[in-house]
């Protein structure tokens, strides 16, 4: 409820989120809807937007259930702030089959999580990481993942590190972000409350 009303209340069309996620901007169009229909036209009806490669990473070393941050292994993981060896560890240990084709397939589920997550990495189609690695073997393959993720994070980590010991210019960033927000979302709150009739009068 709460993450539909962050997004109803910003008035946002579009909704990026992974295949996990569908179900949720579900309620929110419903809630919207419903809404809508009762009160008048005052909230958009969101889209999920979903992307075609990347839309559900699989734990690395548990490949038949997603990757996340909360009931997630930790080894299966990757965290955003991750150092560059620990990743790389990660990686390479990734639980694959006893074969050797870097190719997709229902009984390849770990190597099949690799090609994915290195297609999302490289913004390419997941044949193309086949055709790239066709005859190669799971080392190399493994490595070229460990390498791509590693250096995708790397901004991202750096930047975190530049930034994480100016407390009192991230408290500031916070506040400003937080008076935005505000302006965005007041006059949403104080036209669904005029809808309904209830609340204090503008």
């Amino acid at each position: 409820m709460l993450q539909a009303a962050d997004v109803l209340l910003y008035r946002a069309d579009e909704v990026p989120v992974g295949d996990d996620q569908r179900q949720h901007v579900e309620l929110m169009r419903d809630i919207a809807a419903r809404f809508n229909t009762r009160f008048g036209e005052v909230f958009v009806v969101p889209e999920h937007r979903i992307p075609s490669v990347g839309a559900r990473i699989m734990d690395l070393q548990a490949p038949e259930r997603k990757m996340a941050t909360t009931g997630g292994s930790e080894q299966g993981t990757v965290f955003v702030l991750d150092e560059p060896e620990l990743l790389e560890r990660k990686v390479r240990s990734a639980v694959t089959d006893s074969g050797t084709e870097v190719v997709r397939g229902p009984d390849k589920a770990g190597i099949s999580n690799l090609i994915e997550i290195l297609a999302a990495v490289r913004g390419t189609d997941p044949a193309e990481i086949e055709r790239e690695f066709d005859g190669q073997g799971y080392g190399a393959f493994k490595q070229a993942v460990a390498d791509a993720v590693r250096d995708y994070l790397q901004p991202v980590r750096e930047r975190y590190h530049a930034l994480r010991p100016e407390e009192d210019r991230l408290e500031g960033i916070l506040a400003e972000g937080a008076e935005k927000a505000r302006a965005l979302a007041r006059p949403v709150l104080a036209d669904a409350r005029d809808a309904m009739g209830v609340g204090p009068p503008r």
